[in-house]
């Protein structure tokens, strides 16, 4: 049982749960909040959150790009700790929890509204699973070509909190696509701390993310504006907007923001990055939970 709750890396729910935190506050704010959809969107999510890192775990032994160099924490296909045909199991497992639990999802969401929306929010899920277990899986795994990131703007930031605002309101505003993305591009930079932590096994390897392609004088550089157009994003909602002075509170997060770009920029060994990942998520976090109480004061 160890194993596998190690397995699902629960560290990194916290981060796949802020963008439905965002969607849910913003829907609030405009007057359009259902208990039953923040939670079964949760549901949903942390199912996904743990399918991929499943997925992650097995593909990675399976391809040979785990090794005893690395630096990350423990991976239990890898090292033994599970079987592979144990873990194949477990992700056939998740990907039918997040299949039920999303169809209940849209079943309530869209309870009366007809079979349209339905059905494209369907394909939209099938696509989330079929993306959680593509990332290191397959004969072409996206991850390992350095499509990583853009997978992680897409369903952690746009999808994640879009569509957790339709789902609520049933409608669309365009101006959303800025805190949206602010979400997306922290979390990127939590993927990109990942990349820049492992950047010499995964040359060693041909793993072809983002840092082993740029070099990590140059992916420090693209943390930087990560990190930074996260926060322009998010500041330039609230000038268009015309936002009071109480909905900028999500500045008071800024600060955390900064010190992990400077830890990354002056890290000397690659293990001193393993906590700035955890810092990273919750900094994203708290980031959401201040903008969704400004947004909602």
């Amino acid at each position: 049982m160890k194993s596998w709750i190690a397995a699902a890396r629960p560290r990194t729910l916290p981060l796949s749960l802020a963008s439905i935190i965002l969607g849910s506050f913003l829907a609030s704010a405009d007057g359009h909040f259902s208990w039953s959809i923040a939670l079964l969107a949760a549901l949903t999510t942390i199912f996904l959150q743990i399918l991929s890192n499943f997925a992650n775990d097995y593909g990675d032994a399976v391809s040979g790009k785990d090794t005893e160099l690395r630096v990350g924490p423990r991976r239990a296909v890898a090292t033994g700790d599970i079987s592979k045909e144990a873990m194949m199991r477990g992700i056939i497992l998740m990907s039918a929890l997040s299949l039920i639990s999303g169809i209940g999802l849209l079943a309530v969401a869209f309870y009366g509204a007809g079979p349209k929306l339905f059905w494209f929010f369907l394909i939209l899920g099938l696509l989330s699973i079929a993306a959680a277990i593509g990332y290191t899986n397959g004969k072409r795994p996206y991850g390992y070509a350095g499509f990583g990131d853009i997978a992680v703007l897409i369903f952690f930031g746009w999808v994640g909190v879009l569509g957790t605002y339709f789902l609520h309101t049933l409608s669309f505003n365009p101006l959303l696509l800025l805190p949206a993305t602010s979400v997306g591009l922290f979390a990127t930079g939590v993927l990109n701390v990942n990349n820049i932590r492992d950047i010499e096994t995964d040359t060693m390897t041909g793993k072809r993310s983002i840092p082993s392609r740029l070099g990590l004088s140059l992916a420090i550089r693209y943390h930087w504006g990560l990190l930074i157009a996260g926060m322009a994003c998010a500041l330039a909602y609230s000038f268009l907007t015309g936002a009071a002075w109480v909905s900028y509170l999500y500045v008071l997060a800024f600060p955390l923001f900064i010190l992990n770009g400077r830890a990354i920029a002056s890290h000397q060994r690659p293990a001193e990055l393993n906590p700035r990942l955890g810092q990273l998520a919750m900094s994203t976090l708290l980031f959401v939970i201040l903008f969704g109480i400004g947004q909602v004061l």
